[in-house]
């Protein structure tokens, strides 16, 4: 349990990761938002937009593995420094340019810099917190993405009304130039004596330990390594079907005007950011009741998962707007269950001087996933013009995220 004697600052630096993840997604909704907008300037079809709302997710799913080796090595402050610049810096850029090729582009480099993002902030909370009582804390900073979701279509649907899509991506880049400057005036790792007393002992979890720096090809070599990729790879392809695609499927399949699409489509988001607060709550929960970490995390992951799937899976069958956003939002809110306890997972399997790179190993997977979504959903809209089949997809591979993590992942990974 958090003591008075642990240090107070701690919980300023989530609350700054916080900011940091709304920042961080708002750079990656502002193409989904102005989807519609940007492929009749581009003149694209659906498949040609699937594949370059896929442009940020194949290189950040592939980042994520030096990235988080990267965290390991050079620490959270370092590397969330550098990322938030040149994702900022990207970002502007997109704003600017007039071709299809240097916009896939640009969301390639998006992409690799915003894959240290995540990494950091669990390292970070891995070094402020025990293991006891880090999931609310990663959950928490998960929220950011959530609430960035939430906000992003009313938000952006705004500043794009109002200055353009190309000005909405110039001011989302400049938020984030401020983030970098503020994390690099206040973040610090706390001292030895601090340590101590997070930890609990004189044992003391944090990347000031003295353990040797770990291969992330270590962790590829373990079974559970493979079976984390491929649950958070069914669990979020579904959450990036949402992510890239909701917009476009509420304007052209629920006919929705656009201005009325910028607030409908908040309504799952704001559902999001209860199931990831609701997710760190039930498993730290569970730990307090008794329950291994690694069980009482599985509680929200797989329980999670498989509402989700049961939420979904119907929309395909129904024509019904009403019944169709109320499932969509219990849909995304119990997707969302999952989101940061599968971050603090990695913290209670991985050995403590591997925590980023596993971390950073099973979001390669997940995002596998989520670059898979829009090219599929894309395709699938381009053959069938119809979303049905996307959300059976979706619920088949929900339970396959379910069972990879209910089944065969048991125990925390051995140091050898």
């Amino acid at each position: 349990m958090i003591t008075k004697h642990k240090p107070k600052l701690r919980w300023g630096f989530i609350i700054l990761l916080v900011v940091g993840a709304v920042v961080n997604y708002l750079d990656r909704s502002n193409l989904s938002i102005a989807n519609t907008t940007i492929a009749e300037e581009f003149d694209l079809t659906q498949t040609q937009m699937g594949f370059l709302l896929s442009a940020f997710l194949w290189p950040y799913a592939l980042a994520n593995l030096p990235a988080g080796w990267l965290v390991d090595k050079f620490g959270p402050k370092k590397m969330f420094a550098w990322a938030s610049g040149l994702w900022s810096v990207v970002t502007i850029t997109c704003g600017f340019l007039n071709t299809y090729s240097m916009f896939y582009a640009m969301r390639v480099v998006l992409g690799v810099a915003e894959s240290p993002f995540f990494t950091s902030g669990l390292k970070a909370t891995q070094t402020w917190f025990s293991k006891e009582e880090r999931g609310v804390p990663v959950s928490i900073i998960n929220t950011g993405s959530q609430i960035a979701n939430a906000i992003a279509p009313p938000l952006l649907t705004i500043l794009m009304l109002t200055m353009s899509w190309r000005g909405m991506f110039i001011i989302v880049g400049i938020f984030g130039l401020l983030v970098m400057l503020v994390w690099l005036k206040i973040y610090r790792n706390p001292t030895p004596e601090e340590a101590k007393i997070i930890a609990g002992d004189n044992k003391i979890e944090s990347s000031q330990t003295n353990q040797p720096q770990a291969s992330w090809g270590d962790l590829l070599k373990q079974k559970m390594t493979w079976f984390m990729i491929l649950g958070n790879f069914g669990i979020m392809f579904t959450i990036w079907v949402y992510l890239t695609w909701l917009p476009s499927y509420l304007e052209k399949e629920q006919g929705f005007t656009l201005k009325q699409m910028g607030w409908i489509a908040s309504i799952p988001f704001f559902c999001g950011i209860i199931g990831v607060l609701l997710g760190g709550v039930i498993s730290d929960y569970a730990i307090r009741r008794g329950l291994q970490p690694i069980t009482a995390r599985k509680i929200p992951i797989v329980g999670g998962a498989i509402i989700a799937a049961a939420s979904v899976a119907p929309i395909a069958f129904i024509d019904n707007t009403v019944l169709s956003i109320v499932l969509l939002s219990v849909g995304y809110f119990a997707s969302q269950l999952p989101s940061g306890v599968i971050w603090t997972l990695a913290a209670d399997v991985a050995p403590s001087n591997q925590v980023g790179s596993l971390g950073a190993i099973q979001n390669f997977g997940g995002f596998l996933g989520a670059a898979m979504a829009p090219i599929v959903t894309g395709i699938i809209l381009d053959k069938t013009g119809s979303f049905g089949n996307v959300f059976i997809l979706g619920a088949c591979l929900l339970i396959m995220g379910a069972i990879s993590y209910g089944v065969f992942l048991k125990r925390p990974i051995t140091r050898h």
